[in-house]
């Protein structure tokens, strides 16, 4: 399924970049405005909207290219894994840390130094039997 999914983002990427194309290629609807005004169009203000051309055409089928893709691409990206592989069913063990390990406790180590004076400022206190 990883290949399909690649297609996907391939035929968007590459369909987004047709529409950019000829959307920038086409000529806009208001260009005629001027012609139409002193040099006797024969089309109306805005041109003629009853027959499409051949780059208006290709950016429809390249539109509708886009938006499947795009629609697929969300579909994939929705559906939830499969455990299908080596480990399925399994888990993996969980990592536990012998309580008799040096992990670190959060407070720094005293230094050398630091632990001397501790011993020698603390008296030892005596044991008294009961």
């Amino acid at each position: 399924m990883e290949w399909l999914s690649t297609l996907l983002v391939i035929l968007q990427v590459i369909s987004a970049l047709a529409i950019i194309g000829l959307v920038l290629i086409q000529q806009g609807k208001g260009a005629d405005m001027g012609a139409a005004f002193g040099s006797g169009a024969s089309g109306s203000v805005f041109g003629s909207s009853g027959s499409s051309n051949f780059l208006s055409r290709s950016t429809a089928i390249f539109a509708v290219i886009f938006f499947l893709s795009t629609l697929g691409i969300t579909w994939m990206g929705s559906k939830k894994p499969t455990n299908s592989g080596v480990l399925s069913g399994t888990t993996a063990p969980a990592l536990t840390v012998p309580a008799s390990s040096n992990a670190p406790t959060g407070k720094p180590e005293p230094s050398a130094q630091e632990s001397k004076k501790e011993a020698i400022s603390e008296p030892a206190k005596p044991v008294v039997p009961k």
